[in-house]
């Protein structure tokens, strides 16, 4: 990280954390030197946030606080807007990249702990636990190995072979797993995976199938009831994704039938925003079915994580204009130079910007010592470092650019 400072005070950068965030981003930003940081504890409603976000430079959030164009039109001073999480789905992105917000997440920093959690209800699964934890709760003493069985020997079938069904598929092999994948991509195997051509077949071979895709188009009710009829009779199902890729009314169907044994979910199409609000679903109340709240990645090793993982992009962007990691801003991350100032430049992406910037300094005899420029389908971003006497006249002509977007000096 840097030691050179901003070029706005570092305590009036103003830095708003939602929804519990762990501390450990607190002291992060603290120990670089921001003091001004506010945590509120749960989300926060667009209308509240629309007051909330007014002077905020950064902002944290989780799953739940949706940051909606409304939102990001009062956001006048937001820089960048940090997803402490996997997804970032809950940020319209088309508003943000247009208004030149960097957003950042934590793709893998939770990982272990939702795949610890798949091997964990693959177990509960198998052996039924939970029909013989309620049996104990209830004074029945259900002891018997009836349908009950190991996992040793057992075939895996993970659908999605990205950072988290990787992962999966390690912890299932040292168990004596049998793992095949499907992904839409090739994907190279850890150990003795293997992929499979098809996602039906994966389904037919599979004693146990666990999701890890994203929410998008082509993976909405994915696990439709067609699908769920081609897995082998008494398989299991978990989802650890998604809430929408699951048709949970054909789940329920395929679970009072027989066809399927048993399943555990941990996301849901509709969750409560808060802890401790009623929740309903189509799966309560039947036997072998685990129902969890969205707790995949919610260890207090993986909110560690996750904490330093995207307050460090955040600090990165904020001091150097590092955008490595960012969905909207294209990455960049021009090393430091000494005896410069550096400037930010965020534009549409349009013909002849880059033309602009270039013969709008030299026509002032401000000489570019570095320059980088990376551009999306939205908008450009160009990083320049330029001589310290000269970049105030510098920012000043950057600001009357055609499609400028925003300009910041960093230094």
């Amino acid at each position: 990280m840097s030691n050179k400072p901003t070029s706005y005070p570092k305590e009036k950068i103003n830095i708003l954390l939602l929804e519990n965030i762990s501390d450990a981003a607190v002291e992060e930003f603290k120990e670089a030197g921001y003091t001004s940081v506010r945590k509120l504890s749960g989300a926060v409603e667009e209308k509240e946030l629309m007051n909330e976000v007014k002077d905020v430079h950064l902002i944290g959030i989780r799953s739940k606080t949706l940051i909606t164009p409304k939102v990001l039109a009062k956001a006048n001073k937001l820089l960048g807007i940090g997803c402490y999480c996997i997804g970032v789905n809950q940020v319209n992105m088309k508003a943000a990249t247009e208004k030149g917000v960097a957003v950042f997440n934590a793709p893998y920093a939770n990982t272990r702990s939702v795949a610890e959690l798949v091997v964990g209800l693959s177990v509960m699964l198998i052996r039924r636990i939970t029909d013989k934890s309620n049996a104990m709760h209830q004074g029945i003493w259900l002891k018997e190995a009836k349908g009950s069985f190991e996992l040793r020997g057992k075939t895996l079938g993970i659908v999605g072979y990205g950072n988290i069904g990787s992962q999966v598929s390690v912890l299932a092999e040292a168990m004596g797993l049998e793992v095949i994948y499907y992904d839409v991509e090739p994907k190279l195997p850890h150990g003795n995976a293997r992929q499979v051509r098809t996602l039906k077949e994966l389904m037919k071979r599979s004693n146990i199938v666990t999701l890890h895709v994203p929410s998008e188009a082509s993976t909405k009710n994915l696990m439709s009831e067609a699908m769920l009829s081609s897995l082998k009779k008494g398989s299991l199902l978990i989802n650890c994704s998604r809430g929408d890729v699951v048709d949970l009314e054909a789940l329920r169907n395929g679970l009072k039938s027989g066809q399927i044994g048993g399943a555990a979910i941990d996301v849901f199409p509709e969750e409560p925003e808060k802890s401790g609000t009623k929740f309903e679903s189509a799966l309560q109340h039947l036997p072998n079915v685990i129902l969890t709240p969205h707790i995949g990645g919610s260890t207090e090793e993986a909110q560690l994580n996750i904490g330093l993982d995207v307050t460090s992009k955040l600090l990165s962007y904020l001091e150097r204009g590092s955008s490595t990691g960012s969905h909207s801003v294209p990455p960049l991350n021009l090393p430091m130079q000494a005896r410069t100032h550096r400037l930010l430049h965020i534009h549409r992406n349009v013909p002849g910007v880059l033309g602009e910037i270039n013969s709008k300094l030299s026509s002032h005899n401000i000489n570019i010592l570095g320059q980088y420029l990376k551009t999306n389908d939205d908008i450009g971003y160009v990083v320049l470092d330029v001589d310290t006497n000269l970049s105030k006249e510098a920012f000043k002509l950057l600001k009357e650019v055609n499609a400028t977007i925003k300009v910041r000096m960093l230094y």
